[in-house]
């Protein structure tokens, strides 16, 4: 009788794990697409909008001095890139991804309200420098307000980031058999979409920063950021949610800690002794269970079931004593991910301050288009978006077509592979900068114009498309490859927390930058200055790209030691799981039918023997 008590409870168990999933499943897919990616282009938009040309609102309008302004951003960078950790403990831990999106938009948009403002009213600012030479500089109160508008838009971010692309996910099947059967892949449209809104705001928004002033040039992101508010919120009755189950973190220390207690006791020699629980483990593993794998021993001792703990099976174990395996491959997957992930750093840090460099430079050159109209430097980098999201679209319809009957991988080449070709790109895009700076600069001393940091230079500002395109291919194979990876290796229940490693990579990327920049001004001489305040033609900004592109070739050969050890997480899918129970339960009622077989028969020959 109790066997079969438990049996029915249990059958009742699954049955309602069924119930949930089936709901979570008529939920979700591609109609929630048009209220999830509104969001994600107008954030976008609102993003690019507000800092693509902020380099030049805080040395032109600010009056700060280059590096000064540059370093300003970057650390800003660092710590909207930081803040995702928080955001994303705040959504796997306690309130989910939808909420967390939806108070970090509201912060975010107080933040872009904030500078929108300050824009306006002429006290915040300091008086306009037109000949940027003996200019006064912003005031301490008026940084200060400034410093304030790039910190809420900071917090905003560090609930945005980390939760936008697990989010989308979260509406699709991303099993394996799930990705195989879609003839697109999530994340190269991710970025094609980024792409879409980064190509509107760098056309549109820094035209009208540059020709009709910076209270409509703020003000149009902030209400974009508005409209993508109120876009995401509607779509709540369609989305599929994923119901927050317990700080990852505090399972990755209980995994530490019952290792630590346990590292006196031998591991048994067959793996399958290890503790297992489904029902502990199920709503952390709703895709599937990662299996045993080899690496990192000594973890394995926190599965070790003891002879006090094996006396009753059914009791509730504790945590920081006995780990189940699923739990123990969490944190080796994590561990085996930190190095792959770390080689994103260095290549962060050499190009950190690029983006605003480049505009400055583009800032003395020919930007005529016709006798009447001049390209906003800070519109350069649509050359780079062009590139991007064109590239994304030809990579997913010829390259990994061509890849696949070469590979047989269903998505052309791995993660890792598709990194690497990013990196060996961006050191290319990296040396031709520094040839077409070197290129600027004898123009600029051929007609005399080294000493006028207001010269326009009589060399197109078209120059600086190859480059640009450059690292537009080196962003679809290294940002795309770089967040895919994170997401696919990462455990499902931790997919924030591997996205805001991606942005973490940005914010450990920008403040080492910082620090590079500060000692390549500080250490280069006052005279021939590599990085100088005012006068960039005076500077040696071409020294400088050949420092960043050595530090990337250093980065590449690290990456590939790091790549070659790599081994992929093992995950044991739901699908597959489901097919052994269904052979479970037809061994269990082929044997059934054979015992209450054998018992009619045994019935038959005791009546005729009466």
């Amino acid at each position: 009788m109790e066997i079969e008590q438990s049996t029915k409870k249990g059958s009742e168990e699954v049955g309602e794990k069924e119930e949930r999933r089936k709901k979570q499943h008529q939920r979700g897919g591609i109609r929630t697409l048009p209220f999830v990616l509104s969001n994600e282009v107008c954030d976008r938009f609102a993003s690019a909008g507000f800092h693509g040309n902020l380099i030049t609102y805080l040395t032109q309008e600010l009056n700060m001095p280059l590096v000064a302004a540059s370093n300003t951003l970057t650390n800003f960078g660092g710590t909207s890139s930081f803040t995702p950790l928080i955001g994303a403990i705040i959504a796997d831990s306690f309130v989910g991804r939808f909420w967390t999106i939806t108070v970090a938009s509201l912060i975010y948009e107080l933040g872009l309200i904030s500078i929108t403002v300050s824009a306006i009213l002429p006290n915040l600012r300091p008086p306009p420098c037109p000949t940027q030479v003996n200019c006064q500089e912003a005031t301490s109160s008026q940084l200060w307000i400034l410093y304030i508008c790039l910190l809420l838009t900071s917090i905003g971010s560090g609930g945005i980031r980390p939760c936008v692309v697990p989010f989308s996910a979260d509406q699709f099947d991303m099993s394996k058999g799930g990705v195989a059967s879609r003839k697109w892949n999530l994340f190269n449209w991710y970025f094609f979409s980024m792409g879409f809104a980064s190509l509107s705001a760098l056309t549109i928004v820094i035209y009208i920063q540059d020709n009709m002033g910076w209270g409509w040039g703020l003000g149009i992101p902030t209400i974009a950021m508005l409209i993508s508010i109120i876009a995401f919120v509607l779509g709540f009755p369609l989305y599929k949610t994923v119901k927050p189950e317990g700080s990852p973190l505090l399972r990755l220390a209980q995994v530490i800690v019952a290792a630590i207690k346990k590292r006196k006791e031998a591991l048994p020699e067959d793996p399958k002794l290890l503790y297992r629980n489904w029902e502990l483990d199920d709503p952390i593993s709703l895709d599937g269970r990662l299996l045993h794998s080899h690496q990192y021993k000594w973890l394995d001792k926190a599965a070790i079931v003891t002879e006090d703990e094996a006396r009753d099976p059914r009791a509730t174990p504790n945590l920081w004593k006995l780990a189940t395996v699923h739990r123990v491959e969490e944190l080796k997957s994590i561990i085996r991910m930190l190095p792959i992930w770390a080689s994103g750093i260095l290549i962060i840090t050499s190009s950190s301050h690029l983006h605003s460099f480049v505009i400055l430079q583009a800032r003395t050159m020919d930007r005529h288009l016709t006798h009447s109209f001049q390209i906003s430097p800070a519109s350069m980098s649509i050359f780079s978006v062009l590139t991007m999201m064109s590239g994304v679209v030809l990579y997913e319809r010829l390259f990994v077509p061509f890849a696949r009957r070469f590979t047989g991988n269903p998505s052309g080449i791995t993660c890792l592979q598709r990194m690497g070709i990013g990196f060996v790109i961006n050191i290319i895009a990296t040396v031709i900068a520094a040839f077409i700076e070197m290129k600027r600069k004898s123009v600029a001393a051929k007609y005399h114009l080294l000493d006028d940091p207001k010269a326009i230079i009589p060399m197109s500002v078209f120059w600086l498309i190859p480059q640009y395109c450059i690292h537009g291919v080196g962003e679809i194979f290294m940002s795309v490859g770089h967040l895919e990876f994170l997401f696919e290796q990462s455990p499902e229940s931790m997919r924030s927390s591997a996205t805001a490693l991606y942005c973490i990579t940005s914010a450990i990327g920008n403040y080492t930058g910082t620090l590079l920049v500060s000692l390549v001004h500080k250490y280069s001489g006052k005279e021939r200055n590599w990085l100088p305040d005012r006068n960039l033609n005076r500077g040696k900004l071409d020294y400088y790209y050949l420092l960043a592109g050595g530090i990337q070739v250093v980065n590449l050969i690290y990456y590939l030691i790091c790549a070659w050890f790599y081994n992929y997480k093992s995950l044991e899918e739901i699908s597959e799981r489901k097919k052994e129970e269904d052979l479970e339960q037809a061994n269990e009622h082929v044997s059934s039918i054979n015992l209450k077989d054998g018992r009619e028969e045994e019935k038959r020959e005791l009546m005729n023997d009466e």
